[in-house]
């Protein structure tokens, strides 16, 4: 596999893995005085997390299209991305409870320092980690557009190219080229010898 391709491939499966891990639950907790388990999902920790994560597959899609200038701001777009995504996720590790306050509120209707003490047992599923991997892996990827993005061929230029080894192997004009010359200035025929005149006897 071509590594444009593969890089390409890469950034919208990390943008798919961020969709996907953001609407899996992320937070289990119980609350004092209840016997019921709640469940938090990763969209409903972090609102964001969803349209950074469209957003990464969007930059993929244009990636495909994209000249070699665009490509690396694409690159730079997908890294700053996937470190927000990888950000966003990591404040839910470090402080799970403090992420999920307003749904605690929704539930006890307690607000304020007291709605964490409130909770009496929580669990952090291993979706918030694979959301953290799927930023990284985002963000090194839109790096290595920005590094290497700009080597990359793109097919119309690879069309051309083979189009003018095959009409160089063949000897044969090329219309389209001539009139390409023409346009540019010059004179295709120029230094060609002439045809034999057929009606001079």
């Amino acid at each position: 596999m071509r590594p444009k391709l593969l890089t390409i491939t890469g950034v919208a499966l990390t943008g798919v893995l961020g969709m996907l891990a953001g609407s899996q639950t992320w937070i289990s907790f119980m609350v004092d005085g209840t016997h019921s388990l709640e469940v938090v999902a990763g969209s409903d920790v972090n609102a964001a997390v969803s349209p950074i994560s469209i957003a990464i597959v969007a930059a993929a899609l244009a990636l495909t299209i994209a000249g070699p200038i665009f490509r690396r701001v694409l690159g730079g777009l997908v890294a700053l991305l996937g470190a927000g995504l990888a950000a966003l996720t990591i404040s839910v590790l470090a402080a799970p409870l403090t992420a999920i306050t307003g749904t605690i509120t929704s539930l006890t209707g307690i607000s304020g320092s007291a709605t964490t003490s409130l909770v009496v047992w929580s669990q952090v599923s291993a979706w918030v980690w694979v959301c953290v991997v799927a930023g990284v892996l985002a963000a090194l990827l839109g790096l290595l557009v920005i590094v290497r993005g700009g080597r990359w061929v793109s097919g119309g230029r690879k069309y051309d190219a083979s189009a003018r080894a095959n009409t160089a192997s063949s000897g044969k004009p090329d219309r389209i080229s001539d009139w390409d010359a023409l346009t540019g200035g010059d004179d295709p025929s120029a230094g060609e010898p002439p045809e034999p005149n057929s009606d001079i006897r």
